[in-house]
């Protein structure tokens, strides 16, 4: 008896790429011996709702994709308690969990990852309830990818994010947040921070080096607001340059965080809109997905 697989697809992600690759892809699990069961989304949240309630019934669910259909994939299959494997074709128009993972931008070539592939147990992050995939963050800029309209990503690429982000340059608004990990607390005005498990965000290399995404451990990395015009010019030269010694930054890793704030911050997880919590628990899920990934 075939295995069933539940097929994922948001129509509408990227450049709609998937569009003219849906009837090869499926033929590709099909000639397998895979069962396939074609969902294309329909609206927002319609993943995560579908696996809550289905998850269980299949022994394979396929995301094809943006970071967003994604989270809520991973979201939906981790709510509905079935421990199934998770193949993920990325289609989106940066895909920053997939370049972690180094699964390949090419659909054909990651449909044979999740066929041929082994499982890897990933931590997913959890942050008041919800969950992500590869990063929770707020301040300046983390809501440039759900702010960019999705024509305006498709025609520019990359590059429609750079352009949304100069766009806000003007409006940098930092936040008072109190920060709790690991019995110590740090507080101060900060105009940036994230929360990650990701070696990539944004299409752009993290930091830290040595960044695991099965260790259990979250990444976090916190920027301070810059006094004069001159400091800010020393930070930029310092994320730059990648000097995790500057003044203005603070890198930790951590299992846990609790998130207190003086004012409402709205927050970005996975590049969707998370809400504006005045205050907030992190923690890793760890090995709470298992991602088919090259061997």
């Amino acid at each position: 008896m075939n295995q069933k697989l539940l097929f994922i697809v948001n129509p509408h992600a990227g450049k709609a790429e998937i569009r003219g690759k849906l009837l090869e892809l499926v033929c590709l699990f099909t000639a397998r011996g895979w069962q396939v069961e074609l969902y294309p989304t329909q609206r927002r949240l319609d993943a995560c709702e579908l696996l809550t309630r289905r998850a269980g019934e299949f022994d394979l669910i396929v995301c094809c994709g943006g970071d967003g259909t994604l989270n809520e994939t991973v979201s939906g299959l981790i709510a509905s308690g079935a421990r199934v494997p998770l193949g993920y074709i990325p289609a989106g128009t940066v895909n920053d969990f997939a370049s972690s993972l180094h699964l390949s931008k090419n659909m054909l070539e990651a449909a044979q990852t999740i066929l041929d592939g082994r499982p890897f147990s990933c931590d997913v992050g959890s942050f008041g309830g919800r969950y992500f995939t590869y990063i929770a963050g707020f301040g300046a800029f983390t809501d440039v990818s759900y702010q960019t309209s999705q024509e305006t990503k498709n025609l520019l690429g990359r590059a429609a994010y750079l352009l949304e982000a100069i766009r806000q340059l003007p409006n940098i608004q930092a936040y008072h947040i109190c920060i709790e990990h690991d019995g110590q607390t740090l507080e101060d005005d900060f105009i940036f921070g994230m929360v990650s498990n990701a070696t990539s965000v944004g299409g752009f290399k993290m930091l830290e080096p040595g960044i695991s995404m099965s260790d259990g451990l979250l990444e976090v990395l916190l920027v301070r607001q810059p006094p004069t015009l001159l400091k800010t010019q020393a930070l930029i030269s310092a994320i730059l340059h990648q000097d995790l010694s500057s003044e203005f930054l603070v890198c930790f890793r951590t299992t846990s965080l609790t998130v207190l704030a003086a004012q409402k911050v709205p927050w970005t997880l996975d590049g969707e809109y998370g809400g504006c919590p005045e205050r907030v628990e992190i923690h890793t899920c760890k090995h709470a997905l298992e991602v088919l990934v090259n061997d």
